[in-house]
């Protein structure tokens, strides 16, 4: 008997030509997921083109962004999707790559898998300030989203929830990432906006364990000063088949370590 469980995982890559170099296509192949949700492709087109639609039998769908070296979003599956949607409708960020849907829909459901990459803040004010706008539009499109299929969106989303989803939160309080702003906008998606934190539905009480992003200075990956970046944000719907979750850290293939959740459920 075949397993019934949708293997989904999410990686930023901080480039995927690097990335490939690290061995992501071989751990690929021996994972095998259903579909991969990537971010910070830094690539274009013609970079992809002859080299990375496809990796590991999985069929890559791509937002890049107009500048090069940038940001950028895909999703790899092994299913073929009934659409793609590229950008979720904003001009400016979606001039920066960071959207990405495939909808597998069916007369029974309509469903999308997302891959998101939240603006960082880290390198100034006016970078923060376009975080910000990014949060007060994305809100409404996945309110809106919510009300018409269930989803999963995977991704980036550049903020540390809670205290136990970064080592040092004493210190980063006034930190991109950690600011309250950001932390009450993602109380605000989840309690009000009704959308779910897989993971913490799956492990409400791990600290140390759960961290996904490790910054390249000092030792801090040696040391495990890291924080919770990554996320699988559900309807409810979906949420409810999650069944596992791992976050895979024995290679790099970036500074981030994938995180995989498997669902109950096949398309």
């Amino acid at each position: 008997m075949g397993t019934s469980l949708f293997k989904l995982t999410s990686l930023n890559l901080n480039g995927i030509r690097s990335a490939t170099t690290k061995g992501l296509e071989k751990w690929l192949s021996a994972h095998r997921p259903d579909c991969i949700c990537v971010q910070e492709v830094k690539a274009q087109a013609l970079d992809v083109s002859g080299r990375f639609e496809q990796i590991a039998g999985l069929q890559g769908h791509f937002h890049f962004a107009e500048k090069k070296g940038y940001s950028g979003t895909a999703v790899y599956t092994r299913h073929a999707p009934s659409d793609v949607v590229i950008g979720f409708g904003c001009t400016e960020f979606d001039a920066e790559g960071r959207y990405t849907e495939l909808r597998f829909d069916t007369p029974q459901r309509k469903f999308s898998v997302i891959s998101a990459y939240f603006p960082s803040g880290s390198s100034g004010p006016e970078r923060q300030e376009a975080k910000f706008r990014f949060l007060a539009q994305f809100f409404p499109h996945l309110q809106e989203l919510k009300r018409q299929r269930d989803f999963i969106l995977c991704g980036d989303v550049n903020i540390a929830h809670q205290q136990a989803d970064l080592k040092n939160w004493r210190s980063n309080q006034k930190n991109s990432g950690f600011l309250p702003e950001e932390r009450a906008w993602m109380t605000t998606l989840i309690e009000q906006g009704g959308l779910v934190d897989v993971y913490r539905r799956l492990q409400p009480d791990t600290t140390d364990a759960c961290y996904t992003w490790w910054s390249n200075r000092g030792q801090a990956y040696a040391n495990n000063v890291g924080w919770r970046l990554d996320y699988h944000l559900a309807t409810p719907a979906m949420a409810e088949k999650a069944r596992g979750e791992s976050i895979y850290k024995t290679e790099k293939f970036s500074d981030h370590a994938p995180i995989t959740i498997d669902y109950d459920f096949k398309l």
